[in-house]
C-alpha cells in the first residue's frame, strides 16, 4: 500500500464513454436513451460504459479488470489519447473534453505523463535522450534537461546506464528507463497501462517494490492498470474492479476482500491473501472508546492480520485494538481472526 492521500480529488471521471465505430455519437444516443434505433448500431463496440469515479490528490487508484473489460481504453480517455465518446474528465477542475489542440499538449507536457507495457523507447537513442524527451519536447535546453535524466536514472536505480542503448538492457531495465521519462517532466499525474505485465514475475516485483518506494516519496496521484488482483492489492489505496466497460465495484482493498459486490468481484477476491490484506481494525469488534489499560497485549488499528495474530494466538483473552492516542477502538480474539481468514465476507 501506498503513502496516505489527501481528500481532495485531482482527478474527476463523470459518465465517460467511449464507442468504437462509424458513428459512435449516434450509437451513444440511442443507447443512452434505449430506443429501438440502439439496434442499427450492433456493429459498434461499447469499449467503456457511463464510467464514474474520483481520484485524491496522492492516491494509487489502480483499475483491473479482465482482457477485454476496457480497462486500457479508459485510462486512454484520461488523456485523451482515445477520445472519449461523451462524459467529463475533470483534471484539477478543468475538463479536458472542452481543451483545444494546443491546452492539450500542454497537459500532456507538464501535468500528465503515461508509462506503457512495451516501453515505447526510441530505439536508436541512448537511454539518457529517452528520459530527457519530453524536457526537449517542452524546449528545455540540452544541459538542463541531461540534469534533471541523470538525476532521474539516479532515481530509478540505473546509475551508470545514460549511455547505453535500450537494447543493451533488460526488459526490467527498460521499464525503469520508462518510469524515468515519465517522471522527468515531474508530472501531477501517472497513468500506468499494464506496465509490469510482460516482465519476468521476478523482475514485475522488483519493478513493483521500486514503484512503491517511489510513491512512498514522491506522492504522485497514480493510476494504475492490471489484471493481476495480487498487484492490484499490493500496489492500490484503491481498487476499481472493470466488467463489460462498466465498473462494478470501487473501493480499499479491505472493502472489496470483506464486502464484495458480486459473484464476479467474489471470484477476483477468493484467492487473495487475507492475512496480508486485512487489517485488526478492520475485523475487530468496536467498543466505547477508552483508555487502554495498563495490562494485557495491544495492536493498532492498521495492523496487518499476519502481525496480529501470533499476538492473538499468544494471549487466552480478546486482545485490545488501539488507535494513536493509545485509545481502545474494539477487541480481537482468536474466533474472529480465524472467521476472517477462512471466510469473512459479507455479500
Amino acid at each position: 500500500m501506498t503513502t496516505a492521500p489527501t481528500a481532495q480529488p485531482t482527478l474527476i471521471c463523470r459518465d465517460v464513454w467511449k464507442i468504437f465505430g462509424r458513428e459512435p455519437a449516434q450509437a451513444y444516443a440511442a443507447l443512452h436513451a434505449g430506443t429501438a434505433d440502439a439496434g442499427r448500431y450492433a456493429d459498434h463496440v461499447v469499449a467503456v460504459r457511463g464510467v464514474s469515479f474520483s481520484v485524491r490528490r496522492g492516491e494509487t487508484f489502480v483499475v483491473m479488470g479482465l482482457s477485454g473489460s476496457g480497462k486500457s481504453t479508459l485510462v486512454r480517455c484520461l488523456s485523451r489519447l482515445a477520445e472519449p465518446t461523451h462524459g467529463e474528465v475533470q483534471i484539477d477542475g478543468r475538463d479536458i473534453l472542452t481543451m483545444g489542440e494546443a491546452e492539450l499538449r500542454e497537459l500532456r507536457r507538464h501535468t500528465v505523463s503515461m508509462v506503457f507495457q512495451h516501453f515505447g523507447l526510441f530505439p536508436h537513442r541512448r537511454v539518457i535522450d529517452n528520459v530527457a524527451y519530453g524536457l526537449e519536447v517542452r524546449g528545455i535546453g540540452r544541459r538542463e534537461r541531461q540534469e534533471q535524466a541523470e538525476r532521474m536514472i539516479d532515481l530509478v536505480g540505473l546509475t551508470g546506464w545514460g549511455n547505453h542503448l535500450p537494447r543493451q538492457l533488460s526488459g526490467g531495465m527498460q521499464q525503469r528507463v520508462g518510469l524515468a521519462r515519465a517522471l522527468a517532466v515531474n508530472p501531477a499525474i501517472l497513468l500506468f497501462d499494464e506496465p509490469f505485465s510482460a516482465l519476468d514475475p521476478l523482475i514485475r516485483r522488483e519493478m513493483q517494490d521500486e514503484l512503491l518506494r517511489l510513491q512512498s516519496s514522491l506522492r504522485k496521484t497514480s493510476i494504475f492498470i492490471t489484471h493481476d488482483f495480487a498487484e492490484a492489492l499490493r500496489l492500490g489505496d484503491r481498487i476499481a474492479i472493470m466488467r463489460h466497460g462498466q465498473l462494478v465495484q470501487v473501493g480499499t482493498p479491505e472493502e472489496l476482500v470483506l464486502r464484495p459486490h458480486n459473484d464476479y468481484v467474489r471470484a477476483f477476491v477468493k484467492d487473495a491473501p487475507r492475512a496480508r490484506v486485512l487489517t485488526a481494525g478492520a475485523i475487530m469488534i468496536p467498543c466505547t472508546a477508552s483508555p487502554a489499560g495498563p495490562d494485557g497485549p495491544t495492536v493498532a488499528l492498521a495492523t496487518k492480520l499476519e502481525e496480529a495474530m501470533p499476538v492473538v494466538a499468544a494471549y487466552d483473552g480478546p486482545v485490545a485494538v488501539v488507535d494513536e492516542a493509545h485509545m481502545t477502538r474494539g477487541h480481537l480474539d482468536r474466533a474472529l481472526v480465524l472467521h476472517a481468514l477462512c471466510d469473512g465476507s459479507q455479500a
